[in-house]
């Protein structure tokens, strides 16, 4: 992993990436930065939160007060660092730590600080995958999500909803060794795709009652999977890792073409251009009567790609919604870190994930019926709940030799036994009356006693 975490804006590149770029040179590039590999040995997290009113919470709170909240935050001395996602929300990247225990205490720490800052202004973090509230508006102005916004409006409402309602855990871990093994950077990649559809199921909390996922757990997953054709997609799991990325990446229309000889933004902020149907393939090959595309224009375009596994050196898994209550957001930055970097845990995952995916076909996550069980039923679904059960099982062992605190363990433990032993996700709390859990069926356990019916691999109708 990279010593610091980056977000969707890309890093600065340096002068010399700004020389006229060739295919070759992409695929160089692309090869040498997206797995770099060595021990497994360190973690990050990147946490979304949606920012409500204390006292209000089903009305949209003021682009002002929102903007003051933000600049408090980012006022303060964090060890993260604070970004600002187009709908406002709000999230903090955690440095890579070298355990889980410094992960979690730095992330902690800053939270505290942030949502004292936000208390102060009658305001709270809130842990939910997609926002409620409506209408979307988009808070932030800037030629990148002008842009964005231009591109994603051609296929649909997906992509502003994507843009201004949606939050996450996104958990990072190092892409692992170059040789072969339950650590090695093939094992973690397949590991981290086969994994996905009982993360998503697990960490369910972005329910929808009405629109197209309506009855959905993980409206999150839906919108996602929607964006358009291929941005969204999990490259061939078959092939090689880094020539499957490298090929996914250059085969992926262009979104947006930075204004300046340069690829940098001119004084005036001018629109970018929004091709249509031009991959960056493309764009080396023949211009498009653009101007040619640069190293720093490839790294952009990197950041404008939105797999639910996305390789930048080290391994960002995307699929997990954000999580309710204080400390919901350290189970599954916990459990990923469980079931990768402890060798035993990382074999038992493999093993329970690939014998249920395999059972699927091999469409791409998150397109595949699998992904969409998970989304739709999310632990209903029998086959993913058993899945996740041997997972947190797996996990609750790790974690003590991997050095966890008391507080994660228990912390872990609860979780376990309010949702995943019950077949249920923080989904399920938003959707059930609370009497149902005391004594009459959930609808989570009525689902799970009806006949279950595959959709064929073919079908990707939304319902």
């Amino acid at each position: 992993m990279s010593q610091t975490t980056t977000g969707d804006e890309g890093p600065v590149m340096p002068q010399d990436s700004l020389t006229r770029l060739t295919e070759a040179g992409a695929e160089e590039l692309l090869h040498g930065i997206c797995f770099k590999t060595g021990p497994p040995r360190l973690l990050g997290a990147e946490l979304e939160w949606l920012v409500f009113d204390a006292e209000r919470p089903d009305r949209p709170v003021s682009h002002e007060r929102l903007t003051a909240a933000h600049d408090a935050a980012r006022a303060l001395p964090l060890g993260s660092r604070v970004t600002v996602e187009p709908g406002g929300q709000l999230e903090l990247s955690s440095a890579p730590a070298s355990s889980l225990t410094g992960c979690v205490d730095g992330l902690q720490a800053d939270l505290t600080a942030v949502r004292g800052a936000l208390r102060d202004q009658g305001l709270v973090l809130h842990g939910l995958g997609q926002d409620p509230r409506r209408p979307l508006r988009r808070m932030l102005a800037s030629p990148r999500y002008e842009a964005m916004e231009t591109y994603f409006d051609r296929t649909g409402p997906a992509g502003r909803a994507m843009m201004c309602a949606s939050a996450s855990v996104q958990v990072c871990v190092d892409a692992g060794h170059e040789e072969p093994g339950p650590l090695g950077h093939g094992r973690r990649w397949r590991l981290a795709h086969l994994l996905g559809a009982v993360l998503v199921a697990a960490f369910a909390n972005s329910p929808a009652h009405e629109g197209p996922y309506a009855g959905w757990r993980c409206a999150r997953q839906g919108v996602w999977s929607d964006l358009d054709t291929r941005r969204s997609l999990a490259p061939p799991l078959e092939a090689e890792p880094r020539g499957a990325w490298t090929r996914q990446a250059l085969d992926t229309e262009v979104m947006c073409v930075r204004t300046g000889a340069d690829g940098g933004v001119d004084e005036e902020g001018a629109p970018w251009a929004v091709p249509r149907g031009l991959t960056f393939r493309d764009w080396m090959r023949s211009g498009a009567g653009l101007r040619p595309p640069t190293a720093a224009d490839l790294d952009y375009h990197l950041t404008t790609l939105f797999p639910p596994v996305r390789p930048r050196g080290h391994l960002e898994l995307r699929m997990i919604d954000a999580q309710p209550g204080e400390d919901g957001w350290l189970v599954p930055v916990a459990v990923v870190h469980a079931l990768f970097d402890d060798p035993e845990a990382a074999e038992t995952a493999y093993r329970v994930a690939k014998g249920l995916a395999d059972s699927y076909g091999t469409r791409p996550a998150p397109r595949n019926p699998l992904w969409r069980s998970a989304a739709r039923n999310a632990l209903a679904d029998p086959e993913l709940r058993s899945a996740a059960r041997a997972c947190f099982r797996a996990a609750a062992s790790a974690l003590p030799r991997l050095g966890a605190g008391g507080h994660i363990i228990d912390t872990v433990g609860e979780f376990t036994e309010r949702y995943v032993s019950r077949g249920r996700c923080p989904a399920d709390d938003r959707t059930e009356p609370q009497q149902a859990r005391t004594g009459t069926q959930t609808r989570a356990e009525a689902h799970t006693q009806q006949p279950r019916h595959r959709r064929p691999a073919g079908e990707e109708a939304r319902s």
